[in-house]
């Protein structure tokens, strides 16, 4: 018997708040993180930009010697994962851990590590290279890790789908616990890449904006969007089983219904004509759950601020709902607060339509300026609505032609 999947816990580190009380409220005040990179000198760099998180001290949340055997993409997991757990309000001691699982994806992983101690290689030779090395850069130590701090000895699996990891992250843990195969996974993703590699390397495959107005740099939708901004941060998950946890009377904040995945195969970096990968994807989380176009209230984008994602989402929305549907449907991009998050942007995406849902608000496209006939949909731009929200959809759309989308109902018994 198929059982439903309900959402009970939160947790977030991002560019505009080190916790899911300060993103939530910078969201609705339509804060942008975005400013001068600060992590290494950008001096020879094309791109100034980038959306880091603020005032961030290892040693408020780990001692000294933890820290400094976790990568900061590792870290931030841990934060978000613990910060989420706590909201959820269960109890270790109450619950069977083996039951409990944990899928957290990243797209890049340890790339800190990885830089770091390939310079001391290069530098002062293969002997220096720490240890620690290969278990701190290995893409599946967020989820180790994690499993590990909580004590989840549940199925523990970490999914690498570029932009798309943390949405697969999610949707695979709604099929986990609606099939049966656990009662509790611990879901999202996390990311911390910007370093020289990375954001030369995305710089140098011209998917990054080299404004230096960080008002006028990632601007999802806008006529003049010439890349994304790089951002870091984590968003997690507590998904639960319904009786489960109306059986602890646990607070809930949506459920998810449907979840659609499909690949483009056609591109390693261009989404196909038309966004024909996420349209399936649409379509498929919403036949699911049967909901019909016209019940979808909002969208949450994948809304990068590059010009093929933004026209091709677009199309993909046009494409699943119908024209007439897709015109009514608000839709925003949350990238212009917090920049592109990569394989965390699902995981942080999915709290902003949990709360998004839980608060009746719907967040703005920031930074707009130019409207682009190409992206001729209700936006949102730059200023929130008070709206109930009863169905929200979250995309996300990853190089290697990932498609996933994630679909969200306000809470009924």
């Amino acid at each position: 018997m198929e059982r439903r999947v309900v959402v009970t816990g939160l947790g977030a580190i991002t560019p505009i708040g080190n916790n899911v009380e300060e993103f939530w409220k910078g969201i609705k005040e339509g804060k942008c993180g975005i400013d001068e990179i600060t992590k290494f000198d950008t001096t020879n760099f094309k791109v100034k930009l980038a959306a880091e998180v603020k005032g961030y001290n290892p040693e408020e949340y780990f001692d000294r010697r933890e820290a400094k055997r976790l990568d900061l993409y590792s870290q931030y997991a841990m934060i978000a994962s613990r910060e989420a757990w706590k909201d959820s309000k269960l109890d270790k001691e109450k619950e069977n851990m083996e039951r409990v699982g944990v899928i957290i994806g990243s797209g890049i992983g340890g790339v800190n590590t990885i830089e770091e101690e390939q310079r001391k290689c290069l530098e002062k030779g293969p002997d220096r290279v720490s240890p620690m090395y290969i278990p701190m850069a290995i893409s599946n130590m967020a989820t180790g890790n994690v499993a590990i701090d909580i004590g989840a000895k549940g199925e523990s699996i970490a999914m690498v789908t570029a932009c798309a990891s943390g949405t697969h992250c999610i949707g695979e843990s709604f099929r986990m616990i609606k099939h049966g195969y656990q009662d509790i996974v611990i879901a999202g993703g996390t990311e911390s890449s910007i370093t020289p590699l990375s954001i030369a390397g995305f710089a140098n495959i011209k998917a990054l904006s080299r404004s230096e107005d960080k008002n006028r740099a990632s601007m999802p939708f806008d006529k003049e969007r010439n890349g994304f901004v790089m951002g870091e941060g984590a968003g997690i998950l507590i998904l639960e089983e319904y009786k489960h946890a109306k059986k602890r009377g646990a607070k809930i904040y949506a459920e998810i219904v449907g979840y659609g995945a499909t690949s483009d195969a056609y591109h390693i970096t261009s989404p196909a004509p038309g966004g024909e990968g996420g349209a399936r994807a649409i379509k498929v989380a919403m036949e699911e759950a049967s909901v019909k176009p016209e019940e979808i209230t909002y969208i949450n984008a994948h809304g990068t601020s590059t010009h093929l994602n933004d026209m091709c989402e677009t199309q993909a929305i046009k494409t699943a709902l119908g024209e007439e549907n897709a015109k009514k449907v608000m839709i925003s991009s949350t990238k212009g607060h917090t920049g592109h998050l990569l394989g965390a942007a699902g995981g942080v995406e999915a709290v902003v339509c949990c709360k998004a849902i839980e608060d009746s608000f719907v967040p703005a496209t920031i930074n707009y300026e130019v409207p682009d006939e190409e992206c001729d949909l209700d936006i949102v731009p730059n200023e929130g609505r008070n709206k109930e929200i009863k169905y929200a959809i979250s995309n996300s759309l990853g190089f290697g032609g990932h498609n996933s989308s994630i679909l969200f109902k306000k809470w009924e018994e």
